[in-house]
């Protein structure tokens, strides 16, 4: 009953604490293993080609999206897990949000990639072919994973309390620093990983949080659209971006995507003065602020 209450009062401490406690448990494995620090000679087998998937999506789908689950459920019950299914379903949504962020997301990557990079190519049919099913992977692995999570419970829950662009800087460092442990991994190319590099994607985190929360909020919460502009994000730099840019070091993927989010973020904020598309909604309970 105890827990119960602690929940209850303290949601968004106790979504972070068991997101982050439940990912970086699961992760712990593939970290200590030779696809981290060797500590522990054991390599994870390949599926799909890479051993993320038994590596580093387990830990994923234990941390978040679970995380969301428990604490709406307690502290919500069956009217908050309606509110938070709801907002994950909501894909019916003007069909120029979906063309937006698959054909933006790219375009800003590669103009970001251009100074870079000593020139570029024209991608070749293997690419363009493996391009949407690889993102509707990404879409059911890392999309369904986190989102639900960080967009989703978050962010719902964060903006009433301090506004839609508080809110996003709170998020947006968090969800950075949610993929600490993955750095000592091959996921973050260990062990060719400068500090630098760590605080880079920390700030490309909260730079592409902020475009995430104005494609949330004026998409009317549509989850499914916030899951493409991320996914996407992912998919450009793993199936497209070495194809386009063959001469360009790999390593700079998080200087880049700092670049392409900090540009957008701060146009973002300029236009819409802070309020990042969120209008708070007259009937929403104080109660919930509160114990937000």
């Amino acid at each position: 009953m105890k827990l119960h209450i602690f929940i209850t009062r303290h949601r968004l401490p106790a979504f972070f604490t068991m997101a982050f406690a439940l990912s970086w448990l699961a992760w712990l494995p593939y970290v200590l293993s030779d696809n981290g620090l060797g500590i522990v000679h054991f390599r994870f087998p390949q599926l799909l080609g890479t051993p993320q998937l038994l590596g580093v999506l387990p830990g994923a789908y234990l941390g978040p999206i679970l995380s969301a689950f428990i604490v709406t459920a307690v502290a919500e019950g069956r009217p908050g897990l309606r509110r938070w299914t709801g907002r994950l379903l909501r894909w019916r949504v003007k069909w120029w949000w979906y063309a937006a962020t698959l054909l933006g997301v790219p375009v800003a990557l590669t103009l970001a990639s251009l100074p870079f990079a000593h020139g570029f190519a024209v991608p070749g049919a293997s690419v363009l072919v493996a391009y949407l099913p690889a993102l509707v992977l990404q879409m059911i692995t890392t999309g369904l994973a986190e989102e639900p999570g960080w967009r989703d419970f978050a962010l719902p829950h964060l903006q009433p309390r301090f506004g839609a662009l508080r809110g996003t800087l709170i998020l947006g460092p968090l969800w950075g620093f949610w993929h600490l442990p993955l750095f000592l991994t091959e996921w973050g190319g260990w062990p060719d990983v400068h500090w630098y590099t760590v605080v880079e994607f920390v700030v490309a985190a909260t730079a592409l949080s902020v475009v995430m929360t104005w494609v949330f909020n004026r998409s009317g919460e549509s989850l499914p659209v916030a899951m493409v502009l991320h996914t996407s994000v992912n998919n450009y730099m793993s199936v497209a971006w070495l194809e386009v840019f063959p001469g360009i070091d790999p390593h700079s993927s998080s200087r880049i995507l700092l670049i392409a989010s900090t540009v957008a973020a701060v146009v973002l904020i300029a236009v819409t003065r802070g309020r990042l598309g969120y209008r708070p909604r007259a009937a929403e309970p104080v109660e919930r602020v509160l114990t937000a």
